[in-house]
């Protein structure tokens, strides 16, 4: 049972980037909080909606750069908390969408303080809005999934539904899948998912956003020989109608 004496921590998602995606929830915990620790994509324009006396923390993960253990992240929310802070864990997309809040969710209540998730908008749907497509489609696309295409040690991980994600019937959204999707996409060639299926690739959603569109043969091609700098979300599938570029 969490502890009303101490603090409160409230785990936000800030959407993909757009000032104006942020919920008013969001908003309201990011104008409450004492204390935010951050990712490098949930900052920018969500940082703007927190008091000049509050503390900001960047706790940020990068592929290939230095950035705090999840343990010591944890760790300084459960900190600030018991100091009787109000502590907002900011986090990109959307916090139940592999961005373990699953440990950051467990360490709080371990430690008996009170824990709040404030939805936002997955970069899946934004994604899609960009482009200009539904993610589901009567009678294509029966069924939506997403997956990480990256595991902890960087690669493509070894435990993926391939038959399932080479369902032609589905729309798939692939998380950190930039350095691994060519592989993914040989595998799903190989499990029998179509060439000419389409797919997209959508890079930094809520600044400088481009996105690249063809069949995913033609994008996995594109992310081997010029992989994009930015994050990107991948989604393939025949319900994807392309109207944005």
């Amino acid at each position: 049972m969490a502890d009303a004496s101490i603090g409160h921590i409230a785990l936000v998602g800030a959407g993909p980037g757009d000032a104006d995606l942020l919920t008013l929830r969001a908003v309201d915990r990011l104008r409450a909080a004492d204390v935010v620790l951050y990712d490098d994509l949930a900052s920018g324009a969500a940082l703007a909606h927190v008091r000049d006396d509050a503390e900001l923390i960047s706790v940020g993960k990068r592929a290939g750069q230095h950035a705090p253990k999840q343990a010591e992240v944890s760790r300084l929310m459960v900190a600030y908390a018991r100091l009787g802070k109000r502590v907002v864990r900011l986090k990109s997309g959307d916090p139940t969408i592999f961005s373990r809040a699953d440990e950051e969710i467990s360490a709080a209540r371990e430690a008996g303080i009170a824990v709040e998730l404030v939805p936002g908008v997955t970069t899946a749907t934004a994604a899609a809005a960009f482009i200009g497509t539904a993610l589901t489609k009567r009678l294509v696309a029966r069924r939506l999934q997403f997956i990480t295409a990256h595991e902890v040690t960087g690669g493509l991980p070894d435990d993926l539904d391939l038959a399932a994600l080479a369902d032609p019937a589905a729309t798939t959204c692939v998380f950190m899948g930039k350095a691994t999707f060519p592989a993914l996409a040989e595998k799903l060639l190989a499990q029998g998912l179509p060439a000419d299926t389409p797919a997209a690739w959508v890079e930094n959603l809520g600044a400088d956003t481009r996105a690249v569109t063809g069949t995913i043969v033609e994008i996995a091609t594109r992310l081997r020989e010029a992989p994009p700098a930015g994050a990107c979300m991948i989604i393939y599938g025949r319900a994807i109608s392309i109207s944005r570029v």
